[in-house]
């Protein structure tokens, strides 16, 4: 049997990967989550799966992990996006472990491992952040805190981190300690989120600016407050200090208040993070992704002087680019995508081909059926010569404003299909699908651009 007739290593070019992802087209096995001590329970698991009824989870960072709380007869996770996009809810996210780096040279460690100058951040200030190896790779895409000057949290995506740290200072000696915290995070998120904050800390929180932070108690309990989260809607996480000890005191007040103002306890927002070009660590990208494949150059600056992990393979692949020349295979695209809803979870890397030949050329990586678009939309990896073949584009950010009118198929599952066994028209689409609230790091980048465009043509 050769590898592309391999059920797991489809016809798709995978050959600058290293480990190629598993395409196997499987569907749902019909398996049960085994709970044991080897994987780690929240501090807030009671709640989530005891009185709020979850009824499904996964495994994150080590942690079970809610994902369902609204039974599938009842709505499924569209009854969950209904609530999100239109009152608010509250999260179990305490598998965003956190990573502390704290002490003289916190600063100085932080901005080697970081991509991103943190040197411009002052305490209280809060950043979307990734850190790479020395290939140019994604290791992981955290939210970064800085409490006090000399100490960093690291809100991580689903990658383990802090061997990575401690093993990055043996031998480097900066004066820090690097240890996981007892801190969990729960999101709040919706447009009633900052009614909800307001009621359980004070009006004060409505003073917090997208990614600052601010002290507060909640029923006498320490937290730390950043206007924050994975679903593009207003939205706040509440980082509980000491949290095997306080979990319930934050949680049962603020869950109180998120019932009071018609909300509720949900899963993870995927179907809204994917409108609003969010990305999924494990998903979308991977320690063998480059940012420039993933929407994430604007992650690589051109005005850092400090060295860091990975610079050399970035500026490389980034002068690449420049050049009119493409280092990977696969870029991913937005799409849009024909087909009967997708309203839950998709259990396999759904596989796109080429029209005109049939031929197996990508994969999706995060589809969900968009409400509000009224349509299945997604991201996924396509051929980087098929592209460039349509656009002068650059292959970088650019690449995701880009009109490109493209054409794809999609062997949906036959639930999704529109005649079983035959896969699905996809068109290119711009990403994000649906603007956020608050505009991501590259949103307000064009945002700033737009405006001094604007500036110098009032002046000529």
């Amino acid at each position: 049997m050769s590898d592309n007739d391999h059920p797991n290593y489809p016809s798709v070019d995978q050959s600058d990967r290293i480990v190629p992802r598993n395409l196997r087209q499987t569907g749902d096995p019909g398996i049960e989550m085994l709970v044991s001590t080897r994987v780690r329970k929240s501090p807030f698991f009671h709640k989530s799966f005891g009185e709020n009824g979850a009824w499904r989870c996964t495994v994150y960072n080590r942690l079970y992990h809610p994902r369902g709380l609204v039974e599938p007869e009842d709505g499924g996770a569209m009854a969950e996006y209904e609530a999100l996009t239109n009152s608010v809810t509250i999260w179990d996210v305490a598998v965003e472990r956190q990573i502390r780096v704290k002490g003289p040279d916190a600063e100085a460690l932080t901005n080697y491992v970081v991509t991103r100058d943190v040197s411009t951040m002052d305490a209280m200030d809060g950043k979307y952040v990734i850190l790479c190896n020395e290939d140019g790779g994604v290791l992981n895409d955290p939210v970064l805190l800085r409490p006090e000057e000399d100490e960093f949290w690291f809100s991580i995506s689903d990658s383990t981190l802090m061997q990575w740290l401690q093993g990055v200072n043996v031998g480097m000696d900066f004066d820090v300690e690097i240890d996981e915290i007892d801190v969990a995070p729960m999101q709040i998120q919706g447009p009633l989120s900052e009614d909800v904050m307001i009621d359980v800390v004070g009006e004060e929180v409505s003073e917090i600016p997208y990614y600052g932070l601010m002290e507060a108690e909640i029923d006498g309990c320490e937290v730390l407050i950043s206007q924050t989260g994975f679903s593009g809607e207003k939205g706040y996480e509440v980082y509980v200090k000491n949290a095997m000890e306080n979990a319930e005191r934050v949680w049962d007040p603020v869950h109180d208040s998120v019932v009071e103002h018609g909300g509720m306890q949900i899963a993870p927002g995927h179907h809204r993070r994917i409108a609003a070009g969010i990305m999924s660590w494990g998903q979308d990208l991977d320690h063998e992704t480059s940012p420039f494949q993933v929407n994430l150059g604007y992650q690589v600056p051109d005005d850092k002087d400090a060295d860091y992990i990975g610079k050399e393979a970035l500026e490389r692949q980034q002068e690449l680019i420049e050049n009119g020349e493409y280092p990977f295979n696969h870029k991913l695209i937005g799409l849009k995508i024909a087909g009967e809803p997708i309203r839950d979870y998709a259990p396999d890397f759904w596989l796109i081909s080429d029209p005109d030949t049939g031929e197996e050329v990508g994969y999706l990586t995060s589809p969900w059926y968009n409400p509000d678009l009224e349509t299945n939309i997604g991201m996924g990896f396509v051929p980087a010569d098929m592209l460039q073949e349509e656009t002068d584009v650059p292959l970088n950010d650019e690449i995701y404003d880009a009109d490109l009118d493209l054409e794809f198929q999609v062997h949906l599952p036959d639930e999704y299909a529109e005649e079983p066994g035959e896969p699905v028209f996809a068109t290119t689409a711009k990403v994000p699908f649906k603007e956020s609230v608050n505009p991501s790091a590259r949103e307000q980048a064009k945002l700033g651009a737009k405006r001094e465009a604007e500036a110098n043509e009032n002046d000529d």
